[in-house]
């Protein structure tokens, strides 16, 4: 098995992208796996500072076949070092492992991720893999299917790249009239419509919805794990679109979780799951947090890391 290349993404959080790459250092497949690591320049003369720190820190890594920095000089902004981040890597390797610098990992992450794109790869039904799972109360199987995609922890090849759509606009339309919006919703359990809606009026700039609208509209699968091999540290404040929030917090599952043959369709069972668990969470902090995130986006126009 050909291991795909990772490809992590850094802007100004020192601490956090230490833990990341910690995390990724003791994954039994790091020292076999190349390692891409996108930089996005300062946005100001203040984050110029801690910008450099992490760049000092990034020329330290080792424990992976090979690393490779690539240094914006200007500020990109998530979305569009993201967006081109990607397309570099799948064109050169046809797939690719994607990071961002707030993620904790299990140290099976990487063997799950790779096993999974070599069993996948040539069903155009399945877009990506992803890693995290919210902390849900009911027994999920080892592996299922979820309609969408997701970004926090995951992979894809060039193939499902290609899927991706950057007008969002375009997006919204397909889903209004496809009668999708309230299913891309979790039947009006959580603001993706909103989200999306946002995106297209300037208020946020996220790569992210668009991604998951894009394998939405198109009714692709994205395989998760029944336990989460991925948790989220970055939503204590620290990031540029990311407000405080626990309610996503779980444990991570540090054992393997194999890649066996499923029925690729989505999992009735866990989007029910998952609705319950939003449906639950509505007064607590899940919405306190996309309140936050919502207000937050809409003062934004111009976002960076």
């Amino acid at each position: 098995m050909q291991l795909s290349p990772i490809l992590l993404f850094v802007y100004n959080r020192l601490w956090h992208a230490k833990q990341t790459i910690k995390a990724l250092q003791q994954n039994e497949l790091s020292r076999d796996s190349e390692l891409y690591i996108y930089s996005d320049g300062p946005k100001n003369r203040k984050d110029t500072i801690v910008v450099d720190r992490v760049r000092s820190y990034l020329k330290q890594i080792d424990g992976f076949k090979t690393v490779r920095i690539i240094k914006r000089y200007k500020n990109w902004g998530l979305a569009k070092s993201v967006i081109a981040g990607i397309s570099d890597i799948v064109s050169q390797y046809d797939k690719v492992i994607v990071l961002e610098d707030d993620l904790l990992l299990s140290p099976h992450f990487l063997r799950f991720m790779n096993e999974g794109l070599e069993f996948y790869r040539d069903d155009e039904r399945v877009i990506s893999l992803h890693g995290y799972i919210y902390p849900l109360e009911g027994q999920l199987p080892e592996t299922f299917f979820l309609r969408g995609a997701d970004c926090w922890g995951w992979a894809t090849w060039r193939r499902g790249w290609d899927e991706f759509e950057e007008d969002g606009k375009k997006l919204l339309d397909e889903l209004e009239q496809s009668e999708l919006a309230r299913k891309f919703d979790f039947d009006g359990n959580y603001p993706y419509f909103q989200m999306l809606r946002n995106q297209i009026q300037g208020k946020n700039d996220s790569w992210a919805i668009r991604w998951y609208a894009s394998a939405f509209v198109k009714n692709k699968l994205t395989l998760y794990p029944g336990k989460s091999l991925v948790k989220n540290i970055g939503l204590d404040g620290s990031g540029r679109h990311c407000a405080m929030n626990d309610a996503f917090h779980g444990q991570i599952c540090n054992k393997f979780i194999p890649i066996k043959k499923i029925p690729v369709e989505e999992h009735a069972l866990a989007r029910k799951q998952i609705i319950k668990y939003f449906q639950s969470n509505k007064k607590g902090n899940i919405r306190r947090g996309f309140n936050k995130l919502l207000v937050y986006f809409s003062k934004a126009k111009k976002l960076s890391f």
